[in-house]
């Protein structure tokens, strides 16, 4: 009754193949659920992105709005100041 390594040895790597594969699969199924909780997060992430680009878009019209608006005041006050300096110099040339 000799065991002989070329027995052995088969055996052996058969059983540390199957203990991998076993690994393997649990490792497998624990990256799936990983995953799945990334893609949660990343639409939990994509939700709140849109809500944040309504507001920076709501900002960003109001800003617009208000630099539209000091235009047109910075435009009328160069305007009127332009009115006033022809009149003045309307009046130097006359006297």
């Amino acid at each position: 009754m000799t065991i002989e390594l070329a027995e052995v040895l088969p055996l052996l790597l058969y059983v540390a193949l199957i203990a991998l594969v076993i690994a393997l699969f649990v490792l497998v199924v624990k990256l799936i659920n990983t995953l799945k909780k990334v893609d949660l997060l990343l639409d939990d992430v994509n939700r709140k992105m849109v809500k944040v680009d309504g507001l920076f878009n709501i900002i960003d019209n109001m800003t617009d709005y208000a630099a539209s608006l000091s235009d047109k005041i910075i435009g009328g006050i160069t305007n009127l100041i332009n009115l006033l300096i022809r009149r003045r110099k309307g009046r130097d040339e006359d006297e």
